[in-house]
């Protein structure tokens, strides 16, 4: 049986079962030697994503920012920070990437800005009830002058989720919303001007030839600050399981406006722009994300929170394609990201390892999500990096057989751990800074990469980089795996390959689930086998197309995936 190849990029549905690729621009590659990733080094890198086989790249920020999160905190939303290049550059990338036929995806960061965006500048400067303030959430103090917040609500980062602004006749003023980091004041979705003004900038970025926006804290956005929920809610409440539309911070029902807005700028467009939701919601409020009518898909985290075990897999996938299958929709799937420790290294902490849960909320599922382990120290012995990467390479093969969308973090294709021990004074990430009894930060997973064994910052960059990287990278760098056979690097471009050529029509049959082993197929005769075990099973009859380890005769080592055609 032959096998056909499937055209991703020139599909009106691409996004649908595409392979999208994560880049954090800061740390992805260097062009200039300043130690910060820029556009141009993303330009220069485009042969290496070609040849490793994705469809789409993700960019994390790279708008004007003081990185009081990490370029979450947005100056400017249709500009690029000086840092990392120009719009000339930004065109230029596109073309590249455009001419590889690899799609481009935009992060987009709509529930606040930085406290530098000229609209917040002009809010304080404006005063007390005026049009540029109602753009955001400000509020009257409690307390004989005003000196107590508003209400008790706490920020993700830690500390009060209100700060106090001085106002233009230099006397202690209201307070703002930011829900976030202070840096970051939460806009106000009531008022027409910041819709407009989105609207805007979705088409400032669809005309310079994005193809879709990734919608940072999708489920926000709307918010009911009524005094009486102010005993009964924190910030933390509801970020991943926000109720039923009517908790006053999270997944209120009216957000679905804000993206029926949306949409009909994406159909201006042909073919349409697409846009991917990170909305942390219950399962069954996912579909309203990935409505035809709204943004069109939701990331899906029921993966990277899940224990690494046939009945965890088994259960995330069957309930998530039937919901997706109920409106007609696609479903993604993903393991690692710029908030969550490298699934490499969660697989291989000690006591089990599931994922991690919403920035900030912690697991959702009581396991070990490496959290604690960072707290503690963050000690490389007490990982079992062999059995890490064995379960992070099964699982990834997995789930790039799944039907929907696959979403890979820069350096998981290098099978990279953690970078666990970052000096204090090194690092960037606020909620280290103001929260550091319970969160370490997400610096360790946002580290440069290695591209070559050998150089000031392995290939990164000319001179260092802007978080030091380990002496370790060096054995994981793109050079020295791509000379071996047997690398995560080339399991990658192979799986990525393969998939490419395999039948993509969006349907999936279970034909093994048992308390260690999953197997399923698709159609064209193909399918994939999982044995979450630690002893070796028979293997089902076929031809072996991949296989995530080294196979026995005729069996499927523990903790392997493979994939067969029959």
């Amino acid at each position: 049986m032959s096998l056909s190849s499937h055209d991703v990029f020139n599909a009106p549905d691409w996004w649908r079962q595409a392979v999208v690729y994560q880049i954090y621009p800061r740390s992805f590659a260097d062009a200039n030697g300043d130690t910060i990733g820029d556009l141009k080094g993303i330009t220069s890198r485009v042969p290496y994503l070609k040849d490793l086989g994705v469809d789409a790249v993700w960019l994390s920020p790279f708008y004007p920012s003081a990185l009081a999160d990490g370029g979450y905190d947005v100056d400017d939303y249709r500009d690029v920070d000086p840092k990392i290049g120009t719009l000339d550059d930004f065109d230029e990338m596109v073309a590249a990437l455009h001419a590889a036929h690899i799609k481009v995806v935009v992060d987009i960061v709509p529930n606040h800005s930085s406290d530098r965006h000229e609209w917040f500048k002009a809010a304080v400067a404006a005063g007390k009830g005026s049009p540029e303030r109602d753009r955001y959430i400000f509020r009257d103090g409690k307390g004989e002058n005003g000196e107590l917040p508003p209400s008790s609500l706490r920020s993700i980062f830690g500390g009060d989720a209100w700060h106090r602004v001085t106002e233009p006749d230099g006397t202690p003023g209201q307070w703002y919303l930011h829900l976030f980091a202070k840096e970051q004041p939460d806009f106000n979705w009531d008022n027409p001007e910041v819709h407009a003004d989105f609207l805007k900038t979705l088409r400032f970025w669809s005309d310079r030839g994005v193809d879709g926006f990734r919608v940072d804290v999708a489920h926000g956005l709307k918010k009911n600050l009524d005094p009486a929920f102010d005993a009964m809610i924190g910030v933390d409440d509801g970020i991943v399981e926000s109720g039923d539309g009517q908790h006053p911070l999270w997944d209120r029902d009216e957000v679905q406006d804000v993206y029926a807005e949306w949409r009909a700028v994406f159909n201006e467009y042909d073919p349409p722009r697409t846009a991917v939701a990170e909305a942390w919601v219950r399962p069954h409020r996912q579909a309203r994300y990935s409505s035809p009518a709204g943004l069109g898909q939701t990331f899906n985290f029921d993966l990277l929170r899940a224990e690494f075990s046939a009945a965890d897999f088994h259960d995330v996938v069957d309930r998530n394609l039937k919901a997706a299958k109920e409106i007609g929709g696609s479903t993604t799937w993903v393991f690692s990201n710029h908030d969550v420790v490298r699934h490499a290294t969660r697989y291989g902490l000690p006591g089990g390892a599931v994922g991690a849960g919403a920035p900030g909320a912690g697991s959702t599922t009581g396991g070990n999500d490496g959290k604690q382990w960072l707290l503690d120290g963050g000690d490389p012995s007490a990982v079992d990096q062999a059995k890490g990467l064995r379960r992070a390479r099964a699982a990834t093969l997995f789930m790039l057989a799944l039907p929907g969308s696959a979403y890979l973090y820069q350096g998981e294709e290098l099978g990279l751990q953690e970078v666990s021990q970052i000096p204090d004074a090194d690092r960037q990430d606020p909620a280290f800074f103001r929260n550091r009894e319970v969160e370490i930060g997400r610096d360790g997973c946002r580290v440069p990469l290695p591209w070559t064994r050998e150089g000031s910052s392995f290939g990164f960059g000319a001179d260092g980089s802007h978080l030091p990287q380990p002496e370790w990278f060096a054995d994981y760098a793109v050079d020295v795996q791509s000379d071996d056979p047997a690398s995560t690097l080339n399991l990658y471009r192979r799986a990525l390959a393969l998939r490419h050529e395999l039948e993509c029509e969006e349907a999936l049959e279970w034909t093994q689930v048992s308390p260690t082993v999953l197997a399923f197929a698709r159609p064209d005769g193909w399918s994939a086998v999982t044995n979450f075990g630690t002893e070796p099973v028979a293997l089902p009859e076929g031809e072996v197309l991949l296989a995530s380890g080294p196979l026995g005769d005729g069996r499927l080592p523990g903790e392997t995936t493979a994939w067969l055609r029959r």
